[in-house]
């Protein structure tokens, strides 16, 4: 991770660690870059979120990028995996979202894409965070300054393309979508409505500050009281950008992304479309999915926490399917980053595949009992190196002799994150607990 660009970009609280000065700055970075040696102007997609401040960052990278000579195609609110797919598509030089993914409103990120709609290269990020700590370029003059475009009908062409990803008519079903008051609020319902699905959606009423607000796929109590008081088949929470998905079954049980990557992976598999028989998982995914899946004849390849790693991994292994238990599920042939309608639909359509509901595919899935738990701190590196810390993350391995402990900082959000593993339950909660004070200890000192 760099100084401003984390695991899933550049994100911190509006107008605070992330400011419109820096959008613009970014916006100046990308326009220059994406134009050098060009002999028509660069053009670079951008959409954006639910948030308050994302009007202000979306036109303060828009400024930045046409002053730089570029031309800014504006999608307005949209998805995370829209832009991706339509940078890919539409012959774009580069993607930017503007999103805080599953944070609260008052954070806000900005996250760039390349024409190949991946996650841009830490070499660019390098020269983006060089521009930022004070570089200058210059500013185009005269016929050369770039201009914006209104391009919402991008949106609708990936709306097209999702349907035409679908192999089965939805008719007879009963769904329900948390659209998290943020970007899936009108493309996830039209999806599912043209499928013939009938639909109950919440979390599509956004204010600008409630997004993610007791509702998506960080908050799945809201979804699974409406699947049940409304006796649906299935359930599926988006998150802020809708990159995640997580299920709710028939029972009112929920299905996060370690069970998606089971089902789908034993589907895959049965169709012949698992190359190489592997699935791409982070640490944080549950021992029992590699357990499960190795019953199945299918190898998990662990990762580092975050898509972009995700995909790396599945490039270079040549697997077709990985994902985070997040909820962040990638279907490589179809996608170059999680996109939780799209897993919505792959669900589904697994589903009606099987005749069975939501509940039976997962049956097979053991769960080696987890703990996990958040912890905000002032300064996670620090945090990390601290003595006290380290000795109490040694003590916890021995507490968990036979599991496993993990300590990591957060790439997207001031927190450090642990995670307990073992067949003891107890002895999860214990290191967990431990561990937690020895950071709070040393986030006052620090």
């Amino acid at each position: 991770m760099g100084k401003y660009f984390g695991t899933d970009g550049f994100r911190g609280r509006a107008n605070e660690t992330l400011t419109a000065i820096h959008a613009f700055r970014v916006g100046r970075f990308l326009g220059r870059y994406f134009s050098r040696g060009k002999r028509e102007r660069a053009r670079i997609l951008v959409g954006k979120d639910t948030r308050l401040s994302s009007y202000m960052f979306e036109y303060a990278l828009a400024s930045g990028a046409t002053a730089s000579g570029a031309d800014v195609y504006l999608l307005h609110v949209t998805t995370t995996p829209s832009v991706s797919y339509l940078t890919r598509t539409e012959g774009f030089d580069c993607g930017v979202m503007i999103s805080a993914s599953h944070n609260p409103f008052t954070d806000n990120g900005i996250k760039l894409f390349n024409a190949s709609g991946e996650k841009l290269e830490e070499s660019v990020l390098d020269r983006v965070e060089e521009y930022l700590d004070g570089g200058v370029i210059p500013l185009a003059t005269g016929e050369n300054i770039g201009r914006t475009v209104d391009f919402v009908a991008g949106r609708n062409r990936y709306l097209a393309y999702l349907l035409t990803l679908s192999r089965a008519s939805f008719r007879g079903m009963r769904v329900g979508l948390d659209c998290a008051n943020g970007s899936a609020w009108q493309i996830s319902k039209s999806v599912f409505d043209a499928l013939g699905a009938r639909v109950f959606a919440i979390g599509t009423q956004p204010d600008g500050t409630n997004i993610n607000e007791n509702c998506g796929s960080t908050h799945i109590d809201a979804l699974k009281s409406l699947v049940m008081e409304r006796n649906l088949d299935v359930g599926f929470a988006f998150d802020g950008d809708a990159d995640r998905c997580i299920c709710v079954d028939e029972r009112g049980d929920e299905v996060d992304g370690d069970g998606i990557l089971y089902l789908s992976a034993r589907a895959m598999k049965n169709r012949g479309e698992l190359d190489g028989n592997a699935v791409v998982a982070t640490v944080m995914s549950n021992l029992g999915l590699e357990e499960s899946l190795a019953r199945d004849g299918i190898r998990l390849i662990r990762c580092e926490v975050g898509d972009k790693f995700v995909h790396d991994t599945m490039v270079s292994s040549g697997s077709m399917l990985g994902g985070e238990q997040s909820g962040h599920i990638i279907y490589r042939k179809v996608s170059a980053t999680g996109d939780g309608i799209l897993t919505a639909l792959k669900v589904m359509e697994i589903m009606l595949e099987g005749k069975c509901p939501l509940s039976c595919l997962v049956e097979g899935l053991g769960r080696v009992p987890q703990r996990t738990k958040s912890v905000r701190v002032s300064d996670k590196t620090a945090v990390l190196q601290n003595d006290s810390v380290l000795e109490a993350l040694e003590t916890a391995k021995k507490t968990l002799a036979g599991g496993r402990i993990l300590l990591r900082a957060s790439g997207t959000e001031p927190v450090v994150r642990i995670l307990a593993e073992g067949d003891d339950e107890n002895a999860c909660a214990e290191a967990i607990s431990a561990l937690e004070r020895a950071i709070r200890s040393a986030s006052e000192v620090i």
